[in-house]
């Protein structure tokens, strides 16, 4: 007989106090996720949670102190976790609260926990100093470090009965998740020059000058910096609109959180291709209204109809 605890079926007292660890993470740690899927309901919501927390961990390891051979030994012990959590050998009164509340998930909704594999691939790829020649090549590592996540949320929120194109829901999710990464390197190429990484394609950097590095609150000399920004923005821009194909396939709730989110990377996006330099003195960020706005418009089914309206006439 399965039982209720506070409304939330076959969660014991410890499975709750390991979900409210993570959802306590992010919401300390993940602003635009954590506005996101505000929007859903418990179950769904607690879910996402763990994937976060698991993520930030994972992510944690690559941006941490240790050597890098260090990071390496970390990352595969955290791979053997999720080995054990994808064979169910978590108990419930684990001492990791993490892998509580991602073992209770994964047994709740069909979570492809094969892209937390690839999650683990992505960051060793920054733990090595990959870097990237082509937009093919960033690519494999966007899919890796965003577009898993973008399948394996999909892997909770579900597609609608019925749906039209749902057999392609996994690419336009995995596609939106590459948009959502492409704008967060934009926004971080100073951050990320300052930790000796650079992620952007380097023949798009030598296309526009730009191979230095961005090291300064200004551009390299002589280097066509909006050009370069402009031209990556029109790439992301693209993906989104590929990517918010998904929106129309999820249910009101689910469909307001993934709306959400991209619509903020959207208009961060915007704000980036208005005033590139911008991404070289600070973070570009929007204010809470403008969040506020966006996260209305998702459960209004706005950006859904839209979606359906664009793609339907394309089809015409």
């Amino acid at each position: 007989m399965s039982r209720t605890v506070n409304g939330s079926p076959d969660a014991s007292a410890p499975v709750l106090a390991a979900y409210s660890y993570c959802e306590a993470v992010t919401g300390q740690q993940a602003g635009n996720f954590s506005y996101g899927i505000r929007l859903l309901p418990t179950a769904k919501r607690r879910a996402m949670s763990a994937l976060y927390a698991f993520s930030r961990r994972v992510d944690d390891i690559g941006d941490g102190q240790l050597d890098a051979g260090a990071k390496h030994r970390r990352l595969e012990e955290t791979r053997e976790l999720l080995s054990r959590i994808r064979e169910g050998r978590i108990a419930e009164d684990d001492t990791d609260p993490v892998a509580v509340a991602l073992s209770h998930a994964a047994r709740r909704f069909p979570i492809p926990l094969g892209g937390l594999d690839e999650l683990i691939d992505g960051v060793q790829m920054d733990v090595r100093g990959q870097s990237y020649e082509t937009w093919d090549d960033l690519a494999v590592y966007c899919r890796c470090v965003a577009g898993a996540i973008g399948r394996l949320s999909l892997g909770v929120f579900g597609t609608v009965p019925g749906a039209r194109d749902a057999a392609r829901a996994a690419e336009y999710a995995d596609t939106l998740g590459l948009a959502l990464q492409l704008t967060n390197i934009l926004r971080d190429v100073r951050e990320d020059a300052a930790n000796g990484r650079t992620y952007l394609p380097s023949d798009d950097l030598a296309k526009f000058g730009c191979a230095e590095g961005f090291h300064s609150a200004r551009p390299p000399a002589g280097a066509d910096f909006t050009g370069l920004v402009h031209f990556e923005v029109r790439r992301a821009r693209a993906l989104f609109a590929e990517g918010t194909r998904l929106l129309p396939m999820l249910d009101r709730r689910s469909g307001a959180c993934v709306a959400a989110m991209a619509g903020i990377y959207r208009r961060l996006l915007d704000r980036i291709a208005e005033d590139p330099e911008a991404v070289l003195r600070g973070r570009v960020s929007l204010p809470g209204r403008e969040k506020v706005y966006v996260a209305v418009r998702g459960l209004s089914g706005l950006d859904a109809r839209s979606v359906h309206r664009r793609t339907a006439g394309g089809r015409a």
